[in-house]
This record gives C-alpha cells, sequence and structure tokens, in this order.
C-alpha cells in the first residue's frame, strides 16, 4: 500500500505523517546535547584534580555552559521565525563543533579560562538546538499525536547522556592517574607534567564528537524536512516580541513556571554535577570507578522518565509533578543527613524522579498562551541559565563546610520545595487556553 503524499495540515503547522527519517535525525540530536551536557559532569571531577581547583572553581563549568543558554536563547527564536527550523540546527550543530574544536587550543595552553569559553559556545549552540528540536519534534506528524512525539525523542536523551558519561569518564580518567594529595606532595615540575598529562587527556572524546557532528551536519543539510511555520494566508499578523514579552511578564503563572524551571534546571545539575565527588567523599573510590554512580543516574533518569509516562495517561501532569518533586526532596533529605555510603545511592535515586520534570514544567507554563507561546519557550529555554547559577551555591556550602559535599545537596532540596508549590499552584488554578493552534505547536 502506498504512502500519502506528504502534506502540510491547512494551517501549515502540523503534517498528515510523520516523515520518519527526517523525525528519527532530529530525534538523534537530542542525544548529541545530552552527551556534551553529561560530560560536563565528568570534567568537573577531572579539572578540580587537574587545575587543583575548589568546588565553588570547578562549579564554573556549569556557570559558563548555562550562561551560554541565557544569552542565545532569543537569537535562536529569532533565526526560526526568519528563516526555518532546519536553518536554526544547521547554525546550532556549527556552533557545537566549534565549540569541541576550541578544546585543542585549551589544551595546549592548558588554561581553565579557554576550556571554560568551549564551553560556552558548546552551550551557544546547543541553546540553538533546543529552541528548535523541542517544538519542531511535535509539529512533524498529525497534531494529535504530537505529544507522543516529542516523548519519543525525549527518549533518546538518556541514552546520550550515558555515552558521554561512559566514554568520558573511561578516556578521562585512568586507574594510573595521581590523586589530588599525591600531586600536592609532588615537586613542581613533576606535579606540572602530571596535570597536563591529564588536561591532554579531555581531547579524545571531543575529536570523536567533532566527527559526529560533522557526519550530522551533512546529513541534516542533504536531508528534506518540512517548512511547519503556519501559512500566513490563515494565521493572525505576528505581533513583535517586545509586546509578548509585556504580556508574559504580567502573566503571574508563567512568571511562576520560568521561576520553577530556572530551579529545576539547578537543581538537576547539581545533583547530577557533584555525584562523582559525593562518591568518592563518601566511598573513598577514585574518579573512575565513582564515574560508576553517575552513568547509573541516568539510567535511572530513564526509567523514571518511562514510569512517568504511563502515569500521565491516568493522573494530571501537575499531580505527576507533585509526586515526583516530594519524593526527591525525601531522597535529598537522606543524602544530606545520612553518613555512609548510602547516601551516594539516595543521590542516585533523586534521578529517577527528575525524568518528567523538564517538559511537565516546560508543557504547564506555555499552556494557553496563544500567539506568546513561541517567546514564552524561548524564555523557559534561558531559564536553563539556573544550571550555571545553583552549582555556584552548592560549591561554597561545600568549601565553607570543609568540603562536606553532603550539605551541598540542601540547595537542590530547597529547589524542589518551590517546584512542588508551583505543581500544586498549577493543580488548583487550570491555565485557560487561549489560542488553539499556538497551544498545540507547544504541547
Amino acid at each position: 500500500m502506498n504512502k500519502p503524499a506528504l502534506q502540510q495540515t491547512p494551517d501549515g503547522f502540523y503534517l498528515n505523517r510523520t516523515p520518519w527519517f527526517a523525525f528519527l535525525l532530529l530525534c538523534s540530536i537530542f542525544a548529541l546535547w545530552a552527551a556534551a551536557t553529561s560530560m560536563n559532569d565528568v570534567l568537573i571531577a577531572h579539572f578540580k584534580k587537574a587545575f587543583m581547583l575548589s568546588d565553588f572553581q570547578t562549579a564554573f563549568v556549569q556557570s559558563a555552559f548555562y550562561l551560554g543558554y541565557f544569552f542565545v536563547a532569543i537569537p535562536a527564536a529569532l533565526v526560526v521565525r526568519r528563516f526555518s527550523y532546519k536553518t536554526t540546527i544547521l547554525i546550532g550543530l556549527m556552533l557545537y563543533l566549534f565549540g569541541c574544536a576550541l578544546f585543542f587550543p585549551a589544551a595546549s595552553t592548558a588554561k581553565y579560562g579557554m576550556f571554560l569559553m568551549a564551553l560556552f559556545v558548546i552551550a551557544a549552540g546547543l541553546s540553538f538546538l533546543e529552541t528548535a528540536c523541542n517544538t519542531y519534534s511535535t509539529l512533524m506528524g498529525p497534531r494529535e499525536t504530537g505529544t507522543r512525539r516529542l516523548n519519543i525523542s525525549q527518549t533518546f536523551h538518556p541514552f546520550g547522556a550515558m555515552t558521554g558519561v561512559y566514554v568520558g569518564s573511561f578516556v578521562m580518567f585512568k586507574d594510573t592517574d595521581a590523586t589530588r594529595e599525591q600531586l600536592a606532595q609532588m615537586s613542581a615540575s613533576d606535579a606540572a607534567v602530571q596535570q597536563l598529562q591529564m588536561i591532554q587527556s579531555t581531547l579524545l572524546p571531543y575529536k570523536w564528537m567533532i566527527a559526529v557532528l560533522i557526519l550530522m551536519f551533512i546529513l541534516i543539510a542533504i536531508t528534506r524536512f518540512p517548512a511547519c511555520k503556519g501559512n500566513s494566508t490563515v494565521s493572525e499578523p505576528r505581533t513583535s516580541i517586545g509586546q509578548s514579552l509585556g504580556r508574559l511578564r504580567r502573566n503571574p503563572r508563567f512568571c511562576f513556571g520560568v521561576l520553577a524551571q530556572f530551579l529545576y534546571v539547578g537543581a538537576q545539575v547539581g545533583v547530577w554535577s557533584f555525584t562523582i565527588r559525593l562518591a568518592m567523599q563518601m566511598g573513598g573510590m577514585n574518579e573512575r570507578s565513582a564515574s560508576w554512580f553517575l552513568l547509573t543516574t541516568f539510567a535511572a533518569y530513564f526509567i523514571g522518565k518511562m514510569i512517568a509516562n504511563l502515569l500521565m495517561r491516568k493522573m494530571h501532569p501537575a499531580k505527576v509533578l507533585a509526586v515526583y518533586g516530594v519524593l526527591c526532596i525525601v531522597l535529598l533529605a537522606y543524602t544530606i543527613l545520612v553518613p555512609n555510603i548510602t547516601a551516594v545511592y539516595a543521590a542516585v535515586g533523586v534521578s529517577v524522579f527528575l525524568g518528567p520534570c523538564w517538559p511537565t514544567i516546560y508543557g504547564l507554563t506555555i499552556d494557553g498562551l496563544g500567539e506568546d507561546t513561541g517567546v514564552g519557550g524561548s524564555l523557559l529555554v534561558m531559564s536553563i541559565v539556573g544550571g550555571g547559577v545553583m552549582p555556584i551555591f552548592q560549591g561554597l556550602l561545600s568549601d565553607a563546610n570543609g568540603g562536606n559535599m553532603q550539605i551541598a545537596y540542601s540547595v537542590p532540596l530547597l529547589c524542589f520545595v518551590v517546584i512542588v508549590m508551583y505543581a500544586v499552584h498549577c493543580m488548583r488554578q487550570p491555565q485557560p487556553v487561549l489560542g488553539g493552534s499556538a497551544t498545540a505547536v507547544a504541547q
């Protein structure tokens, strides 16, 4: 039986069927940005020793990275409006590739600041990719299955994250590496040689990433992608970004949602970024052995996401978010209070309940925004900067308590208190739908 010709719906946003090759290419991009994000967690532990940094200083890895999201999300949205989703994706891949290439001059100069610059450029590319791909994946097929397509796309994220941790950990970390204490006891020249070797070991994962990105860029460039941008003949005149920002600023639920997303990303990044350090401290193990806990974290994240998808068939998403948030608080409290290796298992267990948080907060926040949905989505991408802010407070709290990583987990615990409050708010005050097609685009 022949497939029907690929056609846009009358409003120009959706398609009569999903172009599966193009859609799977789009899904693979979710895995690519997850790999970059998860390798940051490995870099934090690696740079701490290679550059002899404090916990506060290592947190700048995430700060440099997530500032890229903050500054580039709105420009990325403008590129989507002016050109196309495909163009936005290609720009994102180029920036991602360029950022990976900057690791080589950074390693040759052995400057921490150069590595931070490279991470900022990578994040700028990822901001383009996330701004385009999250919405685009919902549009590449019939409207009624848009949410299902987004969930399919997001299942690629944990696989990319696990790959990033596995490759990063077992290439960068070696059992023969000197410990931080051993480096402190060496002569300055011997320590410098050891540290330079550690810095050079960061390059191989990014060489492989460059090769993958070049291949992906070529595949995206030669593949036909549908526009999915709406028809001007059936759409209302487009309002300016300034007008949208003004309306969104006066929308209490939207503002609360942006705050919740800011705190969620900060909590998620904080939990993951210091997992290796927590395992080393509580279990007395080296970086390579501790990396297994981080790898398990992403497997737990995937499992939690699948369970949440099943629960949402019978429960309101806000209720699932509230229940998951409370369970995160319980596990984080255990992580803080119990002074043995089981605290690490509790920290890993938190990831089971992180799975649905990002898309659920995203969906609840932009629900009913109508013509302001695009700008609202960009502001939510900007809120990812929370991942660069909250780990700094964790690092400061750890340093202020003699390097105690357990107490640092108080920061994500407080974040989840606010997230639960937001979920309860959404359960009690449903958002009215203001525009049909725009709301569907963001689902």
